[in-house]
């Protein structure tokens, strides 16, 4: 029998996508996608979609950003995924993402929709920081999806191999 603490736990970490500024007395949390912001989720999720992704389960930050960054896997992934908003993706600091990731470690997969600094600083943290800044040397853009595995390691430590990384970018016409 395998002991089910040596099976990889598979990490998704999407940023937003692009927002828009906030309008006059608009309030940070109320920030929308834009034009450009829309067609990257979509794209992202039609990607993710296309290699297979399916999350057992999605945790988004309640920013309505994010919440639209995270509606179009309904229907390029699946209308079956489970979202989950969560207040303190959007209030807590990189150490708040680390303790809602481990406490669903229980998953085989999970997806974290969140925001800069945070998302940037667990790639770090999981990808290790030349890895990191090998594969995004500018920061965590919007709208990237980071495909971690994470294994447990001797007490207590956490390895992590960085599977996959898209952006959305369009191919030219």
């Amino acid at each position: 029998m395998q002991d089910s603490a040596a099976r990889p736990f598979r990490l998704f970490l999407l940023r937003h996508a692009r927002s828009g500024w906030a309008l006059p007395g608009q309030r940070d949390f109320d920030r929308a996608l834009d034009d450009v912001g829309y067609a990257e989720a979509e794209l992202i999720a039609q990607m993710a979609a296309d290699r297979g992704i399916r999350p057992e389960l999605i945790l988004c930050s309640t920013a309505v950003r994010c919440r639209q960054t995270a509606e179009p896997f309904f229907r390029s992934v699946s209308e079956d995924i489970q979202i989950r908003y969560v207040d303190e993706l959007y209030t807590g600091p990189a150490s708040v993402y680390t303790d809602i990731i481990e406490a669903n470690r229980h998953l085989n997969s999970l997806m974290i929709v969140g925001h800069n600094p945070m998302i940037d600083e667990l790639f770090h943290r999981f990808a290790g920081d030349e890895a990191a800044t090998d594969a995004l040397p500018h920061g965590y853009p919007p709208a990237a999806l980071a495909v971690l595995d994470l294994r447990a390691g001797s007490g207590g430590s956490i390895t992590a191999t960085l599977v996959s990384l898209m952006r959305p970018i369009r191919e030219p016409k």
